[in-house]
Formats: structure tokens, sequence, C-alpha cells
């Protein structure tokens, strides 16, 4: 049983902890604490914790465990808030940060590329090998438009603002689901990547059967040279998060999983307002009456910026 005396011994401590960990210090974050502050906050939230560990040993103490188990909990997220995020810091995030983090991986993204493109081979050339693979794969409504010589995609310029939403939800729930099945192992990644391709693949057979190859990538074109980068950037995050699970390499395995998981958390983050501009595009442009020619050349244009972004942003302040 926990005495009395121990009680009133270790209660000056608590009510220290509980000083730094106040509603009012929280507001200021743990930045305005002074050095000897911060040495003190870090020493009181250890000993509090051994204190908790040795009351919860003693039924009759549950209510001053309960009350110690709150105040660790403030003194926890005061300590691990960390310093505030301004809305400052997205515009260092987007310019530095995250085509850093892009060139630093770039070999996973690179795989993803592979691993779609592979896809798009098979698929296109299954296709070719056995027309009733198409009709599997698309449907009877989609195949009997392409045979008809008629884009699929005429609907959407009727509802531009409805469309160009559900094709960022698309693009989005596609690049979310990329990263978040890395963590069984890449399998998943794997697969969604595979299967994007392959579905690329045969649509691409399908129209250059029907004579319609330029029709498909005048559409695919103008938003297609952010929407799949970003994609395969996506595939890149699901790898580099089965890395960390799979291959901690010297780290252990829950370290391997911080650094690898939290570089993939930020390229998921970066191409968020990447896939936000390809769904306008996909949505407005892309569907329009434009003619082939200015779809192309802002294809070109698009492609070019966005390359030099990735391939040069941030690097004066690196070195």
């Amino acid at each position: 049983m926990i005495s009395a005396r121990w009680l009133e011994k270790r209660k000056p401590y608590w009510a220290q902890l509980e000083t730094l960990a106040s509603p009012s210090a929280s507001r200021k974050g743990i930045a305005r604490f002074s050095h000897r502050e911060l040495q003190n906050l870090a020493l009181l939230y250890r000993q509090v914790a051994a204190d908790l560990a040795k009351l919860r040993e003693d039924p009759s103490s549950r209510r001053v465990a309960e009350y110690l188990n709150q105040l660790l909990a403030r003194a926890h997220n005061l300590i691990y808030m960390g310093r505030r995020v301004s809305p400052g810091g997205i515009l260092p995030f987007y310019t530095r940060t995250f085509p850093a983090v892009f060139r630093r991986t770039i070999d996973y993204s690179l795989l993803a590329t592979a691993l779609f493109l592979g896809g798009a081979l098979v698929g296109f050339l299954t296709c070719l090998a056995d027309p009733a693979f198409q009709r599997f794969f698309l449907g009877q409504n989609m195949t009997e438009t392409i045979e008809h010589r008629r884009m699929w995609t005429h609907s959407l310029v009727a509802v531009k603002p409805l469309a160009a939403s559900g094709i960022m939800t698309n693009n989005l729930t596609v690049a979310f689901a990329e990263f978040a099945l890395g963590i069984a192992g890449g399998i998943g990644t794997i697969y969604l990547v595979l299967f994007n391709g392959l579905l690329m693949g045969v649509v691409a057979a399908a129209c250059w059967q029907a004579g319609m190859s330029l029709q498909l990538w005048e559409f695919v074109a103008s938003h297609g040279v952010l929407e799949l980068p970003a994609i395969f950037i996506a595939g890149a995050a699901g790898l580099l998060l089965a890395r960390g699970l799979l291959f901690p390499g010297n780290l252990p395995r829950r370290d391997a999983l911080v650094l690898y998981g939290g570089q993939a958390g930020q390229l998921v983050l970066g191409i968020v307002p990447i896939l936000v501009v390809a769904g306008i595009i996909e949505g407005f442009v892309s569907p329009s009456d434009f003619p082939a020619p200015a779809k192309l050349s802002l294809a070109a244009v698009l492609a070019t910026l966005f390359s030099v972004y990735l391939a040069s942003a941030g690097r004066e302040r690196q070195a």
C-alpha cells in the first residue's frame, strides 16, 4: 500500500508538472519555454510516469492514479506538439521539402513508373491478341462506344464542375490507397499500380484498333502529364512504406518505419495540389472542343514546368 508520507513527498513534483503543463502554457507552445524549464519538464515527465506506474499497483490509489494519468496526458501533448505550424509553413514545404524528398527517393518513383508501363504493355498486347479481353475488362457499354468511334468523355462537358469534383476525389482516393496499402508489404500498392497500367493499356489498344488514338491522347495529354506522375509518386510512397516494414536495414524496424513512412507521407501530401489541378483540367479542358494542338501545347508546357519544379526547386536552399 502507498503510504501517506510518500504521497506528500511526491505532490510538490506533481504540482510543478501541472504548472508547466497548464492550459496557458499549452496555448503558448513549448517554444516559449526557457532551457531550464525544458529540462525540468523532461525530468518531471519521467518521474511522474514512474510514480503513476507505482500507483497503479495499489488498487486503493486509483483516484490519484487517474489524476496523474490526466496530468501526464497534458504533458505528453505539450512535449510532442512541437512548435506550432503556421500557414506560412505550407509554402516552404512545397517549394523545398517536397521536391527534395522526391529527388532523394526518385528510385521508388521510377520503379512505380516501370510497374505501370509494364502493366500497360501487358494490357495492350493482350487486348490485341484477344479482342474478348477488351470487352471483359472495359465492359459492354464502353466497348460499344469505342467501336462506334465515339469518345466516352463527351458526357463530362455538360457537368464540368461535378465531373471535376468526382475526378479529383477518385484520383486522391487512388493515390492514398496506393500509399496506405504499402503497409501490407507493398502487395496492394503493386497491384493498384499494375491494374491502372493494365487499364491504360487496354484502353489504348481499343482506341488504336478503332482508329481513335489521336482522340485518346488528345484527351489524356493535358491532364495526364500531371496526373500520371502524381500516381507514380503515390506508388513510390507505398513502396517506401513497404521498404521500412520489410527491409529496415541497420535500423530497428520501428525506426525504419518512422524514417521511410515520414518520407512517404511527405510525398503523398506533396501530390495533393497536383491531383487537384489535374482534376480541374480533366473536367474542364480535356473533354472540351479545344483544338488538339492547343491541348498538346498545354500538356508540353505543364510537363516542362512540372519537371523543372521537381528537378530544381529547393536546390539553392539545400546548398
